[in-house]
């Protein structure tokens, strides 16, 4: 395996783009990632629990030249928490990236993925705490505006569905590709996204997301990290815990492999409560490795600051290695 060449940071943004529509990241146009969800495709989240269904549905047209896709899910928590969660800077800081969103129709909204690495775009719909909307008009070269609207409707058992769904107009086919894989990478995040509203709803969120790209076979890659961190042939239940280059532990919440995508999900106890997804994204020559977690409590901030700066070097000389 070889390493990619490290990219200037004027030029990561618009690498970070194209592993998103490529499907290798998920997108928040909600995602742009993950995605939304880092990000960052996961086939629709299958196991047959309130809280872990999703149902993904294919590509749509109409006669305007509309197109778009659309995602369903359920949640724990109430409307007035999932909409927090969702559409609040501080919200999304618990389950997909930081963000600074100006709550009001009209205003400007950013996702910050990391250094030189974000995606911004405006609030269109803001109707709390059921309707919430955006368009991106620079989410890739050259392509219509991108918008995201989010639905949350109330359950009677204090559980929501989210509705989103991603559209653009155009009267080509170009973009049809870039579309349907706006939902590819999700499950990960709206798995991240019931653990929060499940166990930790309301409480002080802080994250971090290191990423790195190498040429090699996406298993060969995927194999690799997971030997390093200890995470080889772990089970949904198990406990595990990574040593390097930083402590994290818990239970492993979640497996997802395909062709394209390998996540592992642990809800940490230690050092602090959170989340960890732990991937690989991409397809033939051409691997992202990514570590995104999400750290809950009054040491939130000072955790993920102290390990954003372990994680993004360690991933940069182990990866592909």
């Amino acid at each position: 395996m070889r390493r990619a060449a490290i990219k200037p940071l004027s030029t990561l943004g618009k690498s970070f783009m194209q592993r998103r529509t490529h499907g290798i990241m998920p997108a928040w146009p909600l995602t742009t990632l993950v995605v939304t969800a880092i990000y960052l495709g996961l086939a629709a989240l299958k196991a047959a629990t309130i809280s872990n269904h999703e149902n993904d549905m294919p590509l749509e047209k109409d006669g305007t030249g509309k197109r778009w896709v659309e995602m369903h899910f359920v949640t724990p928590g109430t409307a007035e928490q999932v909409w927090q969660a969702m559409a609040t800077g501080a919200g999304n800081a618990a389950w997909f990236t930081r963000a600074t969103i100006e709550e009001r129709v009209g205003g400007a909204l950013k996702f910050h993925f990391g250094p030189e690495i974000s995606s911004a775009g405006e609030v269109t719909i803001w109707e709390p705490p059921h309707r919430f909307g955006y368009v991106e008009r620079e989410w890739n070269e050259g392509a219509p505006p991108v918008a995201t609207e989010i639905a949350i409707a109330s359950r009677a058992d204090r559980q929501c569905t989210v509705r989103m769904v991603h559209s653009l107009v155009s009267a080509k086919d170009t973009w049809d590709d870039q579309l349907e894989n706006f939902e590819r990478g999700w499950p990960a995040f709206f798995e991240v996204l019931r653990i929060y509203l499940a166990n930790f709803a309301g409480m002080n969120a802080a994250s971090f997301q290191a990423m790195t790209s190498v040429e090699g076979e996406h298993l060969a890659v995927w194999t690799g990290l997971v030997n390093k961190l200890d995470l080889s042939g772990a089970n949904v239940g198990e406990r595990r815990s990574i040593t390097q280059p930083t402590q994290l532990s818990g239970i492993v919440e979640r497996i997802q492999q395909d062709s394209k995508v390998r996540v592992i999900t642990l809800r940490l106890d230690s050092p602090t409560p959170g989340v960890a997804l732990i991937g690989t994204y991409g397809s033939t020559s051409n691997v992202t490795a990514s570590v995104s977690v999400f750290f809950y409590g009054n040491e939130a901030d000072a955790t993920a600051t102290a390990n954003s700066r372990e994680w993004q070097g360690w991933l940069r000389d182990n990866a592909g290695k």
